[in-house]
């Protein structure tokens, strides 16, 4: 039987639950928090859920299973938004931890807050919305969002303990509630036990046992779960989750997507302050890195003990090592390191003249006591709770944290970059294999400081995704970079490993691979002087939209008023029906009077001048955009009602036919709207200075399930696959470490090359590790094609010169939305490019080509090659 999260992947892989999200949910939320593709896909998943799923049991729990760090809270945020348009306006939310709480109240009530995560005005349909903490329902508006912030153990004594003006169980009696819980794995005490006898089960008054009282207490109750480790393997924990488990999301996919740092462990011999001081030095290192690069931000460091008294000890003892720095203590690091990043950071202040006396002058500045902060005491104020979730602000100057498990959930700050554990035991579980409580603990921890603190060099790069995995050697590699400083106990390092394999924070294989142009290639005119057209990507400035799009001038818009039919029942069970008939009248908006129009507009936030003109940049006026042909003024709405109704409507009833009319058309602008163009016009940029840097490839083996994938053409054992491609001077690379469609795709060209030779006289296919870009035209989007195929041949006195753009994908990718815009900008390419610059004797030819699969897809493939060529 397939679960709930199966049932929607299907529909999502087929095509018939379509990744959308509302205009409400973009609209309302931070614009400064883009929404990632599994946000969509997770917002798209709730609304088939609760909107089409004709299997929705009532009242509706559901689980959002979601890494640490992709988002959650942002997720339930455009959720609360979604419910509030469906009706929904008294929400709980509760967790297991009281600094979760302050930190979800900063995120969700201060719009001062770095990490507030709405819109500076919120409006749904024509009503402006506040979001409120309230303590119960019974007062409070029914046109705000309502949330009650509670802990778990909170919650369960408020309701079994009851006091004035707080929460009962009456209270839920008439209500429809969403309950939303965060670290949602705590309120499964009760679910993991087992089996319970009869007074056990009559008798509990646990967390879980209160949560689902409330839960049951009306048929239109949602239970949403937000949680990044519930026991999915647990046996009653996966049972219970069968037809819950909405959204499935590992911290494995998550780091394979690019949102995550990539962990690195070093171990080393030394003592405490100087593990503590080598961790000091590299996260200085990364922030002279960062602003070598004039990115701002800075760098934290978590000092990780193993008891509370040995955290303000060792607090007292770093405060007092940092004070007395001498060159002596850091030279001893650089002098006695085995690990080539100590080397590589000393060298590079060596570089930028940064002496050992200046950097110890910095880090005595950057280090110093008031820019320390311990968060081990339960009585840590609330205070201290915002400082250490707002350690990414620019007003936020500390740099060291000192915690025993304090930070053990909740802590979602993004500059984290060093974890020193100042401590050295194991807890392994010899008998079973199992890696240790502790350990796991670690692990876990570690996945939470792994998330991705944002930046990017230009546009053209993702803000939160990783850039460098292609580029190992690039100094700002160690800007994704995670490290966890430990003492040296490779038995206890082993451990570490395998649970981070098993959280998904590190790959089972990792391989290093050298990437190199081949000096045959580098002596040819081709490599010294040949150049490679590649386009730019461009703010679209929308000049070219001169009028609203006729789809939604077209769209048939629709009113239904209530008619005040109703039904007399009689006690003998007869109903006497009193009929009204209904009638429909289409009219067109331009009969309505004008100042009702505007009235309408004004409740509207979306029709604002200034947000208008970004759509329509050529309109002068908000009363063009209602007059004009162009905009609003040929739309029709249909009117369901009485004949009075729909024959002579109120003013009352124009403007609520107007204001659902306006809001639908705001809803419709944006969408399909994009912010870049890619240029038509393509530039030359020098096959050398393109390729010609030497890469190391880092290497995920196996993650994807193709076993090909970071083993050369030369070293597979799929005799099917099998070239030698050093012999292969039409191979630029030294080798093809790529996907198994990939080496096909290499497989395909040379069975191609004895036709292509007769007709060509150089034959080059060059692979694009992230070496190029070229942006679609329609939205701006950056693709990198896996290849480039470069033919030449000489045509009396010119060369003619083919660049042909080649991308083979594997057959569960060919129909994804990605790889359809893929595939319908390089079909494009050839009737639409234009050469920016023309060579007297070379005549480039631009081709893009369908997508390459062995399987599927190589027939079209091949007729359009040979079609092209000629051959």
């Amino acid at each position: 039987m397939q679960t709930l999260e199966q049932k929607i992947s299907a529909g999502i892989s087929m095509g018939f639950i379509p990744i959308e999200v509302k205009p409400h949910i973009i609209n309302n939320l931070n614009p400064k928090f883009a929404l990632r593709p599994y946000q969509n896909e997770a917002f798209s998943r709730f609304n088939f859920a609760l909107n089409q799923d004709n299997q929705r049991k009532k009242p509706t729990q559901l689980l959002f299973h979601m890494a640490t760090g992709s988002g959650k809270t942002l997720v339930m945020a455009g959720v609360i938004l979604d419910l509030y348009e469906q009706g929904y306006r008294n929400f709980i939310f509760f967790v297991n931890s009281s600094n979760i709480i302050e930190k979800t109240k900063d995120n969700f009530l201060n719009s001062l807050s770095s990490k507030y995560l709405f819109n500076e005005t919120l409006s749904i349909a024509d009503k402006q919305i506040t979001i409120k903490e309230v303590d119960n329902f019974e007062t409070a508006n029914q046109e705000d969002i309502n949330i009650v912030f509670t802990t778990i153990q909170g919650l369960h004594s408020r309701l079994n303990t009851p006091k004035e003006n707080a929460l009962t169980y009456e209270d839920f009696e008439d209500k429809k509630i969403v309950l939303l819980s965060d670290e949602a794995h705590h309120i499964n005490a009760e679910t993991k036990k087992g089996k319970k006898t009869k007074d056990e089960v009559e008798s509990i008054l646990s967390w879980e046992g209160t949560v689902n009282k409330i839960f049951n207490s009306n048929p239109d109750n949602l239970l949403l779960e937000f949680t990044a480790t519930a026991d999915l393997q647990h046996p009653e924990v996966e049972k219970k989750y069968n037809d819950k488990l909405l959204f499935d999301y590992p911290l494995k996919q998550f780091r394979k997507d690019k949102y995550s740092k990539e962990v690195q462990v070093l171990q080393a011999e030394l003592n405490q302050f100087e593990r503590a001081l080598q961790a000091v030095i590299l996260n200085q290192y990364r922030r002279k890195v960062f602003e070598k690069n004039k990115i701002n931000i800075k760098p934290v460091m978590l000092l990780k003990s193993k008891t509370i008294g040995e955290s303000k000890s060792f607090f007292t003892e770093f405060i007092d090592g940092i004070n007395n720095l001498t060159p002596a203590t850091l030279n001893k690091i650089r002098n006695n390191s085995t690990n080539p990043i100590i080397e590589r950071i000393f060298n590079y202040f060596d570089a930028q003249n940064i002496t050992i006396s200046n950097l110890i002058l910095e880090l005595k500045g950057d280090f110093s006591e008031d820019k320390c902060i311990s968060v081990n005491s339960k009585d840590d104020s609330v205070e201290k709770q915002l400082i250490v979730n707002s350690l990414e602000d620019i007003d936020n100057e500390y740099r060291a944290i000192f915690a025993v498990d304090k930070l053990n959930e909740g802590w979602d700050v993004l500059n984290l970059f060093d974890i020193v554990r100042l401590y050295n035991t194991r807890d392994a579980d010899h008998k079973s294999g199992k890696v240790g409580k502790t350990t796991m603990s670690e692990a876990q921890l570690i996945g939470r400081g792994a998330r991705y603190c944002p930046f990017k060099l230009n546009d053209t790069q993702s803000l939160f995704q990783r850039k460098y995995d292609d580029d190992i050697e690039n100094e700002l590699r160690i800007c994704e970079e995670l490290y966890y400083h430990s003492a040296h106990n490779p038995k206890y390092i082993s451990e570490l490993n395998k649970a981070l394999e098993q959280i998904g924070m590190k790959s089972i294989k990792t391989v290093q691979k050298r990437l190199y142009v081949k000096d045959s290639f580098k002596d040819t005119d081709m490599f010294k002087s040949g150049v490679l057209y590649l386009n730019k990507r461009t703010v679209y400035d929308r000049l070219d939209i001169l009028e609203l799009d006729k789809k939604i001038i077209e769209y048939p818009y629709k009113k239904k008023f209530l008619t005040g039919i109703s039904n007399v029942s009689l006690a003998s069970s007869q109903t006497v029906q009193v009929n009204i008939s209904k009638e429909t009248k289409i009219h067109p908006i331009a009969s309505f009077p004008i100042h009702i129009k505007r009235k309408a507009l004004n409740k509207l936030p979306f029709y604002r001048f200034n947000n208008l003109q970004k759509y329509f940049p050529h309109l002068k006026s908000v009363s063009e955009f209602l007059t004009s042909d162009k905009y609003a003024l040929n739309i029709k709405v249909e009117l369901e009602g009485t004949i009075e109704q729909v024959q002579n409507p109120s003013n009352e009833m124009i403007l609520e036919t107007l204001v659902k009319v306006f809001d639908e058309i705001a809803k419709a602008i944006p969408q399909g709207s994009v912010s870049f163009k890619g240029t038509k016009e393509f530039e030359p940029q020098g096959i050398k200075y393109t390729f010609e840097k030497e890469k190391v490839l880092n290497i995920s083996v196996n993650e994807d399930g193709d076993q090909e994938y970071g083993l050369g053409q030369t070293e597979t054992t799929n005799q099917d696959l099998f070239i030698d491609l050093s012999t292969e001077d039409w191979y630029v690379f030294n080798d093809n470490y790529g996907t198994s469609e990939e080496k096909y795709l290499v497989k395909y060209i040379k069975q191609a090359y004895i036709s292509l030779s007769k007709k060509y006289d150089e034959i080059y296919l060059i692979r694009n590790e992230k070496h190029f870009k070229l942006y679609t035209f329609d939205e701006g989007q950056a693709l990198e094609p896996d290849f480039v195929l470069i033919l030449k041949k000489k045509d009396n006195s010119k060369s003619i010169i083919h660049q042909m753009f080649i991308e083979p994908k594997g057959g569960d990718r060919l129909t994804n939305e990605d790889s359809q815009i893929k595939e319908r900008f390089l079909l494009q390419l050839e009737k639409d490019y234009k050469l920016q610059v023309v060579y007297e004797n070379r005549d480039y030819k631009l081709v893009g080509m369908p997508l390459y699969n062995e399987a599927q897809k190589k027939t079209e493939f091949d007729n359009k090659f040979k079609a092209t060529l000629n051959i």
